[in-house]
């Protein structure tokens, strides 16, 4: 099978490296001009042309974002209308459109604070969730012959609705990230607040180091669903602040120690 991959930057990047010598034809399209040359150990079928990706059977789509849809647009230009093209963003609903070619959207939900083809690596994926919002009439043989390969990358598949996955993604995801940056910033000018911040406040801030254009992107192209899960937060500080409630702490406690194995993949993805 011929698969395609838009972009090598951490998600792109490393969906190559992890499904190079599986047994596929790989190809590749990037700008970077030194991302080409190091990228050559995993393919030789690499260029800054659309055109190179003409007869692949899956094209997967790992640009930032912002840039997705100009991506998926001029992919309509050179690929036939039998591949399956699966795009890597955060966010699904604003994808959802048919193409003239077979478009599965989907989310890899894997990553590091790094960016870059040289911060990518084989095993990002490995006992990850990868979700696929599929269309109501995706052909069952065009989602299967998808599954088979995310799941070459050792991601665990989720099938969900757009909608509803971009509510959940921003209450897990997008809203962290953006309680992570303003946390940070409310010490940015305290001394002594940096001095003594241990663990705690590390662990808490470590998605302000998260890649800013990644960052921007979810604010605006989630900025709806973040507004709602705000709210929801909000009024649950105001209500366990005032419950001190020992059973509901303890109820908290309790399920979230049972989400996570002892490496710390959650448990819950394959129930």
């Amino acid at each position: 099978m011929n698969i395609g991959i838009v972009s090598l930057g951490l998600i792109g990047g490393s969906i190559l490296k992890s499904l190079y010598g599986k047994g596929h034809n790989l190809f590749a399209v990037t700008r970077n001009p030194d991302t080409i040359k190091a990228a050559k150990q995993y393919t030789e079928n690499i260029s800054d042309d659309y055109s190179i990706l003409k007869d692949c059977d899956i094209v997967f789509v790992a640009s930032p974002i912002n840039k997705t849809l100009n991506v998926l647009d001029k992919l309509e230009n050179h690929l036939n209308k039998d591949c399956i093209v699966m795009d890597c963003s955060s966010v699904k609903e604003f994808v959802m459109k048919k193409r003239p070619y077979k478009f599965i959207a989907s989310h890899p939900m894997a990553g590091t604070e790094k960016t870059g083809f040289n911060s990518s690596f084989g095993t990002l994926f490995e006992g990850a969730v990868w979700v696929l919002t599929p269309f109501d009439d995706t052909p069952a043989e065009d989602l299967e012959k998808a599954e088979q390969i995310i799941k070459l990358t050792g991601a665990h598949i989720i099938i969900a609705d757009a909608k509803e996955h971009d509510k959940a993604v921003a209450l897990i995801s997008h809203f962290p990230l953006l309680v992570s940056q303003s946390l940070f910033y409310c010490i940015k000018d305290n001394e002594l607040a940096k001095k003594l911040a241990a663990s705690g406040f590390r662990d808490m801030t470590r998605l302000a180091m998260s890649n800013m254009e990644m960052a921007v992107d979810m604010m605006t192209y989630n900025s709806e669903n973040i507004d709602l899960a705000a709210a929801e937060l909000f009024k649950t500080i105001k209500f366990l602040k005032n419950a001190k409630d020992f059973k509901i702490l303890a109820d908290i406690k309790n399920i979230r120690s049972k989400m996570y194995s002892a490496e710390g993949k959650n448990i819950l993805q394959s129930s």
